[in-house]
């Protein structure tokens, strides 16, 4: 990570979203580094949680969300936990996940294209399917054997079905995505 010029390239609408859709005060942060202590993934980030705090009040929106971590990031809440201004560290870091989807800057295009199938998933099924979401993610990769050799491991042991499971409140689910499309498109 080299010298990020801050003078030139803040972003304060940048700020202002963060704070909006996460709810948090990201002033709030004074750079103690105990979620980048408490994190589990810090050895293979580009950029610790620390310092993509302390980005996020700089304005330094292109270069938050280009950054591989937002990906790596796997909610853990050990960086919420851990902070002394209660910060939801976590939701912000998954704000910024959102954010850079949104705007297309996923790092990695597999990433993305796991997420999208994902959330389809969830947002057909009310819960994630798991051989559609596998199903899907393949077709858009073009991924076709990759991974071949796990399904003779995992399907004699029941846990992914054929069909997706029948549950309740899915009509709800949809309406939520149908809210947060209508949101994003503000």
């Amino acid at each position: 990570m080299g010298i990020v010029n801050i003078t030139k390239t803040y972003d304060a609408d940048f700020v202002k979203q963060v704070e909006k859709e996460s709810g948090q005060n990201v002033s709030l942060c004074y750079q103690c580094g105990n979620c980048t202590a408490g994190c589990p993934y810090t050895f293979a980030y580009d950029i610790p949680v620390s310092r993509i705090m302390r980005m996020v009040q700089a304005g330094q929106k292109e270069t938050v969300l280009k950054c591989k971590s937002l990906w790596l990031c796997a909610t853990c809440e050990s960086c919420t936990t851990r902070c002394p201004n209660n910060i939801d560290v976590a939701h912000i870091m998954d704000v910024l996940r959102h954010m850079a989807r949104r705007e297309g800057y996923a790092p990695v295009p597999t990433v993305k294209k796991f997420w999208d199938s994902f959330l389809d998933s969830v947002e057909n099924n009310g819960r994630v399917f798991e051989i559609g979401l596998l199903a899907a993610y393949v077709a858009k990769t073009g991924r076709f054997w990759t991974d071949i050799d796990l399904g003779p491991k995992v399907l004699p042991k029941g846990k992914m079905h054929f069909k997706p499971h029948e549950i309740q409140g899915k009509d709800e689910i949809k309406k939520i995505f149908k809210r947060f499309q209508e949101e994003s498109h503000k």
